[in-house]
Parts: structure tokens; sequence; C-alpha cells
């Protein structure tokens, strides 16, 4: 039986919405609340390619809520609210509790709200959001979607840090990654495509955010984020990973509190603290143009690139069925994917077959397939994620499950 189920992404000023006709998994509409709280409140909704918006004082996330249904019976897209079935809610940390998708209990609430110190900028918001939707929809299933649940079938050795164990047993220090619905999403596109639950994958996640993560017999084994998402490699705004001493130096040389220094490496770094610019597209046109520190920060992304792939094909020992182009800049940069190709060609054996990726780059609305040529020792592909139908999928297992569970036990 078709079912109406609502995906939500709830930032600090924001609420990111998208519903889908269930288990067909097709997207009926998205859309977004911008300026929660502040003034020029905005709900812009996108159906079948249109945009419509509506300009309205928002004062919080409950209000948020409703005016998003609103819309949707205004627009034709529902005529109850009692259509929707479930509601699927994106949650940045799980922390080491959960390794999958769970439907939002007061128990599960709770322990949102005792990982927020692992998620503060993130959380508040989720938590706003998950509150808001229970008291205007209290009939709903909610489901949380930790972007940390793919990463917790990591080995100890691999999620670790060497540092005072008691930081791991009281404070709950160690990598617990990120991006892991996209890096989840893949790996189940992947499995249909070798047709084997156990394959072999390297996944590079490449957006503003990006993170790389190893998939070994169909579970993550490592990836490149950490205790917080800013670990790993270079990004649009983030650091990546430095020397950890870096933040004390700073800190007494330019006078400025480990949240500041911290904050810097967050929102201040990465393409943005090289060239002032943190979009991959806008760095690229200065590169283009001569400018060294934009030539230079792509020589630094390309190069944390490499050296992760390079580490997880070890780790692989060199069994890998395939590595994985995906995000906004892994689907779209034809020119990054074959610099990183070249660079990684001799020593696994990989090249492009330019025919094939010319001709994947052109199609913009179907930008995926194999670009490796039929001679190399792993295929090379190029897979758009979707986050959301993995939100959404998620919740619509999740919550039937539970349904069924309950029949069981009358």
């Amino acid at each position: 039986m078709k079912e109406k189920d609502l995906v939500i992404n709830a930032g600090s000023s924001s609420l990111k919405f998208s519903l889908y006709e269930m288990p067909e998994e097709y997207e009926i509409v998205s859309g977004i609340v911008e300026r929660i709280g502040e003034e020029g409140s905005i709900c812009t909704l996108k159906v079948k390619g249109q945009k419509i918006s509506r300009i309205k004082e928002i004062k919080n996330h409950t209000e948020a809520v409703e005016v998003m249904l609103e819309e949707l019976i205004a627009n034709h897209i529902i005529k109850d609210v009692k259509e929707i079935a479930k509601i699927g809610h994106r949650v940045l940390h799980g922390g080491e509790i959960y390794s999958d998708s769970v439907v939002i209990d007061e128990t599960v609430l709770d322990d949102i709200y005792k990982l927020t110190p692992l998620g503060p900028l993130h959380h508040p918001g989720e938590i706003a959001g998950i509150l808001a939707m229970k008291k205007v929809l209290p009939d709903a299933v909610e489901v949380a979607v930790f972007d940390t649940a793919f990463h917790q079938t990591m080995p100890m050795k691999n999620y670790m840090y060497p540092v005072p164990y008691s930081w791991y047993k009281e404070n709950g220090v160690r990598k617990y990654g990120f991006h892991g619905t996209s890096h989840k999403y893949i790996t189940e596109t992947m499995k249909k495509h070798f047709n084997k639950d156990d394959v072999n994958l390297i996944i590079c996640h490449l957006g503003s955010g990006a993170s790389i993560s190893c998939i070994s017999n169909g579970v993550c084994i490592d990836t490149t984020m950490g205790l917080t998402p800013l670990d790993g490699l270079m990004m649009g705004t983030r650091s990546g990973a430095i020397d950890p001493s870096i933040i004390e130096y700073v800190s007494k040389a330019r006078n400025k509190s480990l949240e500041e220094v911290t904050s810097d490496l967050n929102k201040q770094s990465g393409f943005k603290g090289m060239t002032t610019k943190n979009d991959f597209r806008d760095v690229s046109t200065l590169a283009a143009n001569g400018d060294k520190n934009a030539v230079l920060a792509l020589l630094m992304f390309k190069k944390s690139i490499v050296k992760y792939i390079a580490e997880y094909y070890f780790e692989l020992n060199g069994n890998l069925d395939g590595l994985v182009f995906t995000a906004g800049i892994g689907e779209n940069s034809r020119e990054l994917r074959e610099d990183i190709v070249e660079l990684i060609s001799k020593p696994m054996n990989v090249k492009i077959d330019p025919e094939i990726h010319n001709r994947v780059s052109r199609l913009k609305s179907y930008n995926n397939g194999v670009i490796s040529s039929n001679d190399s020792s792993f295929e090379v592909l190029v897979v758009p994620t979707n986050e959301e139908v993995m939100i959404v999928r998620d919740t619509y297992q999740v919550g039937n499950k539970v349904k069924e569970d309950k029949v069981y036990r009358k």
C-alpha cells in the first residue's frame, strides 16, 4: 500500500524537507524553510522543477513545520496532514549507541540530548525539528537516521586514537565518521551493481564537506572524518587533518581562544583559507586564471584525496572492486577525477577511458557510470549520491518493522 513519508533535515535556523511516495521512493516535493527566528523568513517548495515561495514571519521550528504543512495543503500536494505516515530525521551524531536507524521514543530523544556535546552545532536544531514534528504530527512514526551509524562497523584499531585511554572511556574520544547516509547509499547501490554483498570499495564523497570511506566485504572498516567532521580531507572551509599543536600555538600567537581557533579551522580554512573562496568551482576558475594560491590549494586537495585512497587500497590488500566518486565535486568535476586517477594510475594499474568518461560527463541529468578502461584492475565509477532517498528508505523499513513487531507481540 502506498504512503507518504517525510524527510526532515533541521538546522539552527532552517528546515529542509522532502516528501516521498513509498515504497516507490518517488519524490513528490522538496523544499526549505529559511531564516527561522529572523527577519525575512521564507518557505520555498520545489515541485516538478518549479519553485513556489512564501514570505512569512516564522518564530521557531514549530511554526516552521506548521507553515510547511500549510504550503503542502495549499499547493494540493496533500489534502490532510494525516496522510504523512512516517517522518525521517537526519541526526548528526549517534555516538557508539546507534549503529542503525531507530524509531524515536523518549529514550532515543534523551540519547540525542546527551550526545549534543559531540554535535553542538547540529543537535539543537535537529532536536527542535523532532519536537516540532511530534507536536504538530503526534500520530506519525518518527525515525532518527544517524550520520555516524554506518561507520560503527569500524574495528577498534581504526577508530581508536593513541591518546590516554580514559579519554575514550570517560569522554567518548574516538573516530566516529560522518556522511554515513551517503556512504551507505553508495554501498547499497554498488552491491546491486556488482551483484554481490561482499563488495570492496573506496568511496570518495567530495563536496564542500568531503570524506572517503573504505568498504570491506560490504561494511565500513575505515573513514577519514573523526571525532568531528573536521578531520581528514581538506575541504571548502575545513582544514582537515593538521598537527594538533597548531591550535595552542595559534591561540597564543594571535591571542585567540581555543573556541575561536577551532571555529577558524571549521569555517575559515580549507579552500577559503587558501584563496578566500570556499566553492570548488570558484577556486578552479581562479587557478585557470593563474592565481598561485588557488593552484596550490587544488594540488593540496588532490594530494589529500590520493593519500587516503592509497591508504585504503593497502588496507584492502589491493582487493578492490570499485573506486567511486560522488557528491557535488565528485559527480561534476571531470578534471578532478582525471587528475586523481592519473596520480594512482601506475601503482594501482587503473586508467580512465576518455571516450566513456566524456560521454558520462556530458549527461548532466544522468551523470553516472563506469569510466575506467576494460583493462583496469578495478572499476572507477561516477555515482550520484542521494542521502534523502537513503533516509526515507530507512524510515520506511524501520517504521514498518516496528509495526510488524507490535502485531507479532499481540
